[in-house]
C-alpha cells in the first residue's frame, strides 16, 4: 500500500459538490474506485464532474485534477475506473492478490471518511481483521475494523467517505470498500473481492493500456501465528499459556489435537508440524473460537474426571477473561445456519423470544426489532455469547450463557418436533462447556412455560426521563419499555445507560415505537407515555426533535409524529390513596371535563369542587398563569385526576384562546390525537399557533383492559368560574 497513491475524489455539477470519496491509483492514470460515489443517489445517472486529489497530505505534495469515468462494470458491481487529465507520476506497481485459505488475514487501506472530517477531509487508515468465512451469499469482503468511529447525531454515515477505499493484505490489492454495516455498531465494512471484477475484458483493456499490463492475482494465505519472545508476549498469550499448560502439560500428546485446530482454523500445515505451547498459546488467543474447537477434541481425550473439571475451569476462565467466545467453528456455523432458517420463516421469533429470555441483560440493537434480519445474527451470536443468564447453578458448575437460554426458548416456540435440532444443538455446547444437566433443564422448563402462553403483542412505549443534573449540558436519562394490551411489559435494552441529549432521547423513543408499530395493526396509531417527576412536567419533551428518520421525509418532533403524554408516577409515592381515586374516577367515566380559566380559582376552591360537584371529573383543562397553573395542575394530580390538559406557553387567561382549535373539551378517547394533529400544525405554522399543549394522560395500572374500557362524553365542557 503506497500512502502517494491515495486519491480523495469530489464529483458534483460545476457549480455544487455532490459526492466525497476515496480512491485509489492503480496506474499513472487510472484509478479504482466504488461506482456509486460517481452517481446520483436518485436517478443513477453519473455526476457529470469528478475532481481528484492524489496523494497523502501529510506525507509531501498532493497532485489535483480532473478525471472521467472510463468504466464500470458490466454487471452492474460497485466498482468503477476513473482516467486522469495529467499522468501522475508514482514509483512501482500494484500488486493484485486473492485471499485462498479461510483463515482470517490483516487487511489496511487509506480513506476519507465523514468521521475524520475537521474542516476538510482527513485521512483514516483503515485497518483490522478480513474473516473470509464470513462472507456471504452476496460474495463480499468482511472488514472488522479496528478503529471505528460512533454514529452520528445527525444522521450523516460517519464511514460516508470511506468507499472507493483500496483493501490490501501482505501488500496485495484484494478489494474495494463500497459500504459500511450499522448493525455492528460501525465496526464492520464490507468490500467488493478483486477477482470478481480484474478479470473484466474492459478492466483488462484499460490495465494494459496505462499500466505494466494486465492484472495477475496471487492467492494470498494468512501466516500461522507464531510465539513471540517470552519478554514481548502479551499478557493475553501469557495467560492463555498458563491455562494450557493447566490442562495440557504432561498429560497427553496434544500435537495431532493442535494439528486438527490449525486446519480446522484454515492453515495449511504438513503432517510433521510440531507446535510448542507457546506456538499453541499464540494460536489461541489470535482466534477467539480456537480454544473452544480445540476443547471439542479434548473432550473425549481426557478421560478422567479432574482432567475434565479442569478443562470446563479453562474454558470459563477464558470465557469471563475475554480469551475467547463460547462457541467452537463448528457449533457456531450450525448455529448460524438453523437461526437463518427460522429468521427466513419467522422473522419476529427471534427478538420475541429474547425479550422473554432475556429479560435481564443488554440486548443488541438488532434484538431490539421485531424482526430480526439473517444478515445481523453474526453479530447477535456473539454478543450473547458473552452474557450469562445470571442464575444459580448447582455444583459450582458454570452458569447457563444467555445464548443457550434464548436457543431454548426459540425451540420452545417451534414445537417438539421443530425444535429438535436446536436443543440437540444446545444439548452438545453444554456437555462440551460443562453445564450441569440440571441447570440446562430448568432453562428448557421455563422455555416450555413461556411457549405455551399466548403473548399479547406490544401495545405503547412508555419511556422514564430523568434530568442528568451533573452533566454540563442539558442532558437526560431514560429507560423505555415495551408495553403490552394484557399489562405485562419487556425492555427496550440500549448498550448502556449514558446522559443523552434531547434529539438522543428522541431517537431512542422514536426507534421504541417504530418496534411497536410493527405489532399494531394497521389502523392502531403507536403511544408513548412519558414517565416524569413533578418538576419535569414542564419539559417541552414533546417538541423534542430526532432528526429526519431518512434521505426524504423531513424531520419534526417527536410530539408531532405520534401521540405522546405524560404520566407523574411521583404523586402516587407521596399522596396516600391517589391509586384508589385514579381508577374510581376512570371507571366513572361519564362526568364533563373540568374547565379552569379564572384566576380566582384558588387551590382550596379547586380542592372543594374536585372532591364535591366534580368528584367523578375525569379530565381538567387549566389556563391561568404560570405560577397558579403549577400548584393546580400538582393539586389535581395528587387528587387522582387522570387527564390534564394546559398549555406551557400560556402567561394568562387570554391565552386560553390558544388550545381551541384542538377542542380541548371535546371527546375524551381521541384527544392524545388530536393533541398530536395540533403539535404537528403549531409546528409548521408556530406563529399562527403559539400554544403548546402538554397533556398527562394516566390509564389505570389495574383496571379493565382498554378494548372494554367505555368512556361517554357529554358534548360541552363546564366551567369552573
Amino acid at each position: 500500500m503506497d500512502p502517494h497513491r491515495l486519491v480523495l475524489i469530489r464529483s458534483g455539477t460545476t457549480r455544487l459538490r455532490h459526492r466525497v470519496g476515496s480512491g485509489y491509483l492503480v496506474a499513472p492514470r487510472l484509478v479504482l474506485t466504488a461506482g456509486h460515489i460517481l452517481q446520483n443517489g436518485e436517478s443513477g445517472v453519473y455526476w457529470e464532474e469528478i475532481q481528484v486529489r492524489v496523494g497523502h497530505p501529510g506525507r509531501g505534495e498532493t497532485v489535483r485534477t480532473g478525471a472521467e469515468l472510463v468504466w464500470a462494470h458490466p454487471q452492474g458491481l460497485d466498482v468503477a475506473l476513473l482516467l486522469t487529465h495529467d499522468e501522475i507520476d508514482v514509483p512501482g506497481s500494484v500488486r493484485w492478490g486473492h485471499p485462498v485459505d479461510t483463515a482470517p488475514l490483516r487487511y489496511e487501506g487509506l480513506g476519507f471518511p465523514l468521521a475524520s472530517a475537521e474542516g476538510g477531509r482527513d485521512v483514516e487508515h483503515l485497518r483490522g481483521v478480513l474473516p473470509p468465512l464470513s462472507s456471504g451469499a452476496r460474495g463480499l469482503y468482511v472488514l472488522d475494523q479496528e478503529p471505528a468511529p460512533d454514529l452520528r447525531d445527525d444522521g450523516r454515515k460517519a464511514w460516508g467517505g470511506a468507499s472507493g477505499t483500496a483493501v490490501f493484505c501482505e501488500d496485495h490489492l484484494v478489494g474495494v470498500v463500497i459500504r459500511d454495516d450499522r448493525s455492528y455498531g460501525n465496526r464492520r465494512l464490507r468490500a467488493l473481492p478483486a477477482h470478481r471484477f480484474v478479470r473484466d475484458d474492459g478492466f483488462e483493456a484499460l490495465l494494459r493500456r496505462y499500466a505494466d499490463g494486465p492484472p495477475r492475482l496471487t492467492g494470498i494465505g494468512a501466516a500461522l501465528p507464531k510465539a513471540r519472545p517470552t519478554a514481548e508476549r502479551s499478557p493475553a498469550e501469557q495467560e492463555t499459556e498458563r491455562l494450557l499448560w493447566s490442562v495440557l502439560g504432561g498429560r497427553i500428546n496434544y500435537a495431532a489435537h493442535t494439528r486438527a485446530l490449525v486446519r480446522l482454523l484454515g492453515y495449511t500445515v504438513p503432517d510433521s508440524h510440531e507446535p510448542t505451547m507457546p506456538d499453541l498459546a499464540a494460536l489461541v488467543a489470535a482466534h477467539p473460537r480456537a480454544l473452544p474447537s480445540l476443547s471439542g477434541t479434548l473432550t473425549t481425550a481426557l478421560t478422567g474426571e479432574d482432567e475434565r473439571t479442569r478443562l470446563t475451569d479453562v474454558l470459563t476462565r477464558a470465557r469471563a477473561g475475554g480469551l475467547c467466545l463460547l462457541l467452537s467453528l463448528e457449533e457456531c456455523e450450525h448455529l448460524l445456519e438453523l437461526l437463518r432458517g427460522i429468521c427466513k420463516e419467522q422473522p419476529t421469533l427471534v427478538p420475541r423470544a429474547a425479550r422473554e429470555a432475556l429479560r435481564y441483560a443488554w440486548l443488541p440493537d438488532p434484538l431490539n426489532r421485531t424482526h430480526l434480519c439473517a444478515d445481523d445474527l453474526e453479530h447477535v451470536v456473539e454478543h450473547l455469547e458473552s452474557v450469562s443468564d445470571s442464575e444459580r447453578v448447582p455444583d459450582c458448575t458454570p452458569p447457563v450463557p444467555a445464548l443457550l437460554r434464548l436457543v431454548e426458548y426459540v425451540a420452545a416456540a417451534l414445537g417438539r418436533e421443530a425444535g429438535s435440532e436446536l436443543r440437540s444443538w444446545s444439548d452438545r455446547v453444554a456437555a462440551r462447556t460443562g453445564i450441569h444437566p440440571a441447570a440446562l433443564a430448568e432453562r428448557r422448563t421455563d422455555a416450555g412455560h413461556w411457549a405455551a402462553l399466548q403473548q399479547s403483542p406490544f401495545s405503547s412505549v412508555v419511556v422514564e426521563v430523568s434530568r442528568a443534573r451533573t452533566e454540563p449540558r442539558e442532558s437526560y436519562y431514560c429507560r423505555v419499555l415495551l408495553a403490552r394490551a394484557d399489562g405485562t411489559h419487556a425492555p427496550f435494552h440500549e448498550a448502556e445507560s449514558v446522559a443523552r441529549t434531547p434529539e438522543e432521547v428522541a431517537r431512542r423513543v422514536r426507534d421504541a415505537v417504530e418496534v411497536v408499530s410493527d405489532e399494531l395493526g394497521p389502523t392502531d396509531a403507536p403511544h408513548a407515555t412519558v414517565l416524569v417527576t413533578r418538576d419535569s412536567l414542564h419539559l417541552p419533551i414533546d417538541e423534542w426533535n430526532p432528526g429526519a428518520p431518512n434521505m426524504f421525509v423531513p424531520d419534526q418532533p417527536i410530539g408531532a409524529e405520534f401521540c405522546i403524554t405524560l404520566s407523574c408516577p411521583e404523586m402516587s409515592d407521596l399522596v396516600r390513596g391517589r391509586e384508589r381515586e385514579h381508577r374510581r374516577r376512570w371507571e366513572s367515566g361519564h362526568a364533563a371535563p373540568l374547565v379552569v380559566e379564572d384566576e380566582r380559582v384558588t387551590p382550596p376552591r379547586l380542592r372543594r369542587l374536585l372532591q364535591t360537584t366534580h368528584r367523578d371529573v375525569t379530565r381538567v383543562v387549566l389556563h391561568g398563569s404560570l405560577e397558579q397553573r403549577d400548584a393546580l395542575l400538582e393539586l389535581c394530580l395528587a387528587l387522582g385526576v387522570p387527564v390534564v390538559l394546559w398549555d406551557r406557553r400560556a402567561d394568562c387567561p387570554a391565552d386560553a384562546a390558544g388550545l381551541r382549535h384542538l377542542d380541548p373539551t371535546g371527546p375524551l378517547a381521541d384527544l392524545p390525537e388530536r393533541v398530536r394533529v395540533f403539535r404537528g400544525t403549531a409546528f409548521d405554522e408556530p406563529e399562527t399557533f403559539p400554544a403548546r399543549p402538554a397533556l398527562v394522560w394516566e390509564k389505570p395500572e389495574r383496571g379493565p383492559r382498554p378494548e372494554s374500557l367505555s368512556l361517554q362524553d357529554p358534548s360541552e365542557g363546564v366551567h369552573a368560574s
